[in-house]
């Protein structure tokens, strides 16, 4: 049985968790690997893996209304790994992978973006690095 004064807790937990989402410092995954390593940071994100399939996806970081470079690095000893940029709707906007590494996007100004990574048996490491472009 819950105690009487528990639930407004789970509520600012819920609500905690859902702006720490939306600020991109959460992430939700479904992976399988021996070593998955993730560091985001403000202009750029790092991964380490070994033999990692599946998928990570958080809130992208970038301010709205301005146009970016994004440049992916992979260095994999197997296996591939790309990484989507996706609007509120989960669409595509663009795809690095190791055939197209660079790519240019302008944001909207009144929408969410999320980084979506995958991989497919993937060992080595990447790097994402964003600059903001002058339109």
């Amino acid at each position: 049985m819950m105690l009487p004064y528990s639930w407004p807790v789970v509520v600012v937990l819920g609500v905690v968790i859902y702006l720490l989402y939306r600020q991109g410092f959460m992430v939700t995954k479904r992976l399988a690997a021996i070593l998955f390593v993730y560091r985001p940071g403000r202009k750029k994100e790092r991964v380490r893996l070994d033999t990692c399939t599946g998928w990570v996806r958080h809130a992208g970081r970038f301010q709205k209304g301005r146009t970016y470079d994004l440049t992916l690095q992979c260095q994999l000893s197997k296996g591939s790994a790309n990484v989507l940029l996706l609007n509120k709707k989960e669409q595509a906007l663009l795809k690095l992978d190791g055939q197209s590494p660079c790519g240019r996007v302008k944001l909207e100004e009144d929408s969410r973006y999320y980084l979506r990574w995958e991989f497919q048996s993937a060992t080595g490491q990447c790097e994402l690095h964003w600059t903001e472009t002058a339109t």
